[in-house]
């Protein structure tokens, strides 16, 4: 009776047992052998985790479907590459094609989609993989970001609004501005906290309304994976959370992400990764439950 009398103040006084941190849950890795995906840097999902989009940063866009057995990734149907065009129907060449992160409102074969490009730092608008782009406003600050650390991650928040990050702030002890496209402006409603030795180099908001950040680090022999989820308060940052951190080798240069929800209510992140066009590294789909 003491005992139980005990454990019962306990919780009414909130010293039971912790809830358990959420983390994420490796689901299955795919390994995607195709010449032309290659360079790959951003990545959307469709609602049921079965259509895609991607892009490269040679300046392409490639759509297609997953083929699901057990719901991990068994085969990829894609359809051809094409190139990311110019505001003047070109494709895109040289310092103009370095696309690094895709923003899609809706994901299904030849949807309208939002790219980042760094080199020439700016964000696009596409009406589908054939056009012509229609560039979103460049403010100054865009112009100034370092040359090959530009927007690397970029998202639409739950109200539909361009969300842009850059991989460098400047300094190690400096956030990273989080930019927002809104009525034709782009302002800094809230900061990314910079956490070395990891950059940001991929973002997307969840089904539960979250944004979920895909870090890197290269240690000069193999690469790692963090990713972390901000809660939002309005314009303010109320909770940040990392979800996963990885070790060496444990995964290629993963740089796009695409947040959400299994047909069982689970959140599930589908990361692809950027092979540089090198022999020793590969094009890798990695996907992951969050348990909570």
């Amino acid at each position: 009776m003491i005992r139980a009398a005990l454990a019962a103040a306990a919780l009414a006084f909130g010293a039971g047992p912790a809830a358990a941190a959420p983390k994420l849950d490796h689901v299955g890795n795919f390994v995607w052998k195709n010449p032309e995906a290659t360079g790959l840097s951003g990545i959307e999902v469709s609602d049921d985790g079965n259509t895609f989009i991607t892009i490269s940063d040679r300046g392409s866009r490639i759509d297609g479907n997953f083929r699901r057995e057990d719901g991990r990734i068994a085969a990829v149907i894609a359809r051809p590459a094409v190139p990311l065009r110019k505001r003047n129907g070109e494709p895109a060449t040289e310092n103009a094609m370095d696309a690094e992160g895709l923003a899609c409102r809706v994901v299904e074969l030849g949807a309208a989609c939002n790219v980042s490009f760094e080199i020439i730092h700016r964000v696009v608008h596409f009406d589908g993989p054939d056009a012509a782009a229609r560039n979103w406003p460049r403010p100054e600050a865009f112009r100034e970001l370092q040359r090959n650390s530009g927007l690397e991650a970029l998202a639409l928040d739950p109200q539909n609004r361009l969300v842009a990050i850059p991989e460098r702030s400047g300094a190690l002890d400096r956030p990273f501005p989080v930019y927002r496209l809104e009525n034709g402006a782009w302002t800094v409603p809230f900061t990314l906290r910079r956490d070395p030795p990891f950059l940001p180099v991929g973002a997307d908001f969840g089904p539960d309304g979250k944004l979920y950040v895909l870090e890197r680090h290269f240690t000069g022999f193999a690469f790692q994976s963090r990713v972390r989820r901000l809660t939002l308060d309005g314009d303010r940052v109320a909770k940040e959370e990392t979800l996963m951190s990885t070790f060496p080798f444990q995964h290629d240069n993963l740089e796009g992400i695409a947040v959400w929800r299994e047909p069982g209510g689970a959140i599930r992140l589908t990361m692809i990764s950027d092979d540089n066009e090198n022999v020793f590294q590969r094009t890798e789909i990695a996907e992951y439950r969050l348990v909570e």
